[in-house]
């Protein structure tokens, strides 16, 4: 009989980066992926700052930067913080910061598959394109968060020397990333600990999170990237990409890891699904 599963289609395996089942130690991926993730902050902080790289990229695009209408200067008291000038640009190197440390902990700690060098680059890549995408497209004034509507008139005294207008949609983005880095992070360490349980040995994990979505920390991955997207672009870009990240990782992702748990684990699986019968979005889908 044909599979008619469209998550078990070939081509979802072309596309996987993670080599599931194999645990053999690949400590160049991991210093690989440890080195371009670090080496993506130094890259962030020069497009960030003011008249800095990401300036230059736009100048010479010929597009207008929106660096004029955000004159409130940093003062938190780390220098390279207060260098970047606007909150918006602190925030969105904070981000990278917070997202870096969370995948180098979970490659070093949370992680149980290999992971070659050349999987390691291009996940490191990915991300340093989608961090660089979102810094350049907050400091051009037709894609900045800045003109976001509707905006909160905030007193800040240990960030900005003045009162600082921030829109609404930045305030949510912030709370997509907290909650979605948090939610990616602690599902991850529950998955771990419970693997880590020799009395769980060969058990499919549906402890915590685990009980909300068969695949939560993707849930956790798509939010706070759609978070992150909308403190630098706003509604429409945070959104877009949400539901980008959610489709990709769901039909991908999910269809790759589904069709390996269906082998390890058969009939423990199929009750699994039956238990939690929501594949990404706890409630919806």
């Amino acid at each position: 009989m044909a599979d008619t599963n469209p998550d078990s289609k070939p081509w979802h395996k072309k596309v996987d980066l993670i080599q599931r089942g194999d645990r053999s130690p690949t400590p160049w991926g991991t210093l690989t992926f440890i080195g371009l993730r670090l080496l993506d902050l130094p890259l962030q902080h020069a497009l960030l700052a003011p008249a800095g790289l990401g300036s230059a990229l736009l100048a010479r695009a010929g597009i207008t930067s929106a660096a004029a209408a955000s004159p409130a200067v940093l003062h938190t008291g780390i220098p390279f913080i207060d260098a970047l000038g606007r909150p918006t640009s602190a925030l969105l190197f904070v981000f990278a910061c917070g997202s870096a440390a969370k995948q180098i902990y979970w490659q070093t700690v949370l992680s149980y598959e290999s992971f070659p060098a050349g999987a390691a680059a291009a996940v490191a890549l990915y991300n340093t394109v989608m961090n660089s995408t979102n810094g350049v497209l907050s400091l051009a004034s037709s894609t900045s968060s800045l003109f976001s509507q509707p905006q909160i008139t905030i007193a800040l005294p240990f960030l900005s020397s003045s009162p600082v207008d921030i829109p609404l949609s930045t305030l949510l983005g912030l709370c997509m990333y907290v909650f979605g880095l948090s939610l990616e992070t602690v599902s991850e360490a529950q998955r771990k600990a419970f693997k880590d349980a020799p009395e769980n040995k060969g058990k499919v994990c549906k402890v915590g999170v685990w009980r909300w979505a068969r695949h939560v920390n993707y849930l956790g991955y798509s939010l706070w990237r759609g978070g992150y997207t909308m403190v630098a672009t706003g509604w429409i870009g945070g959104l877009v990409m949400t539901a980008w990240q959610m489709w990709d990782l769901s039909y991908r992702a999910a269809g790759v890891l589904d069709d390996y748990c269906t082998n390890k684990y058969k009939e423990q699986w199929a009750q699994f699904k039956r238990e939690v019968p929501y594949k990404i979005l706890p409630g919806i889908y």
